[in-house]
């Protein structure tokens, strides 16, 4: 089929509606547009960047260290307006990510990406479909039952928050948003290696008791990634197929058995790294919002992205044998 981009639409309120781009031919492959990535040189984006490339797209990466395929080209999302000329469909993952100890500097450093940095992509996009990533850290706690995409929003952290704050500007513009939770696959930089850190003694400690949640494969978002820009404007969550048991997540990473320790005591250690950290100016060992991530079950209804077609088709196990 041929390769189109229609015109902007506007929704019923008068915003801009879903933008809708017919990319994939027959064969199942992205036709021959050129897709920009932000945060390509990252774990998600990377990922993200090298599937477009794979099925056929001229891929564009942004940001301040050069992407894995296509072409490079420099953007500071603190500081300057992307260039997206020639780009046909946008790809944002770029972002600023962490737990660093509570502050105004952390805030404003957040900020500075992932709200002033969305709001100079939108600038830019200038009516281009654009698929923004954000977090299932944006939802508020969770109560009974699985998260649906009209949970209230309540950042914890300064990710969260700015997360948050970001897609609101997103939504607005008429872009489709993605909420995954806990991203994990081979390279992964960030969800692993925490677990890993909680082995000791050939054992990993974790603050009781167990919990169920939802994980994400990085080949599930990167799948919902190129397949979004079809979708009605909104947030959607994405995650896997299953809903996982945390203990059996963390033993089959980190091959040892999981000992439970009392949650006030994690609490206590967390609220101490936390103190130093603070005055290190260095992201806590152990973090108060990351006991709550491991301590309160969070299960996303991903039916939403399900009745667009997507499909969840790769789960943890698959990714084990991989594992370093």
């Amino acid at each position: 089929m041929t390769d189109r981009l229609p015109s902007p639409v506007t929704g019923a309120d008068g915003r801009p509606g879903s933008l809708h781009v017919a990319v994939t031919r027959a064969d199942g492959r992205l036709g021959n547009l050129r897709i920009a990535v932000t945060g390509a040189s990252g774990f998600c984006g990377g990922v993200v960047a090298r599937t477009a490339a794979a099925a056929g797209a001229r891929v564009v990466c942004l940001g301040r260290r050069p992407g894995p395929v296509g072409e490079s080209r420099f953007w500071d999302a603190t500081r300057t307006v992307p260039d997206l000329t020639g780009t046909d469909l946008v790809l944002h993952l770029a972002a600023a990510v962490g737990d660093p100890p509570p502050g105004r500097a952390a805030e404003a450093a957040f900020r500075a990406v992932n709200v002033d940095g969305t709001a100079r992509l939108l600038k830019a996009a200038a009516g281009r479909p654009v698929v923004w990533v954000s977090s299932a850290s944006v939802y508020a706690p969770p109560g009974a039952g699985p998260i649906r995409e009209d949970h209230p929003l309540a950042g914890l952290t300064a990710y969260g928050r700015t997360k948050a704050a970001g897609e609101r500007l997103a939504l607005e513009a008429g872009a489709v948003v993605l909420r995954p939770r806990a991203v994990y696959g081979p390279g992964d930089p960030h969800l692993l290696p925490r677990l890993r850190r909680a082995v000791r003694g050939g054992r990993a400690l974790l603050p009781g008791p167990d919990i169920p949640l939802s994980l994400t494969a990085v080949e599930n978002l990167a799948d919902a990634c190129l397949t979004a820009h079809a979708w009605p404007s909104g947030a959607y969550n994405i995650a896997d197929a299953p809903a996982y048991r945390r203990d059996d997540v963390v033993a089959a990473a980190c091959g040892v058995p999981v000992r439970h320790l009392p949650i006030p005591l994690v609490d206590a250690i967390a609220a101490i790294a936390t103190s130093v950290a603070r005055v290190t100016r260095r992201e806590p060992a152990l973090s108060r919002y990351a006991v709550e991530q491991l301590t309160t079950g969070v299960v996303l209804d991903i039916s939403r992205a399900r009745e667009q077609g997507w499909t969840p088709h790769r789960t943890f196990a698959d990714f084990l044998p991989a594992r370093p």
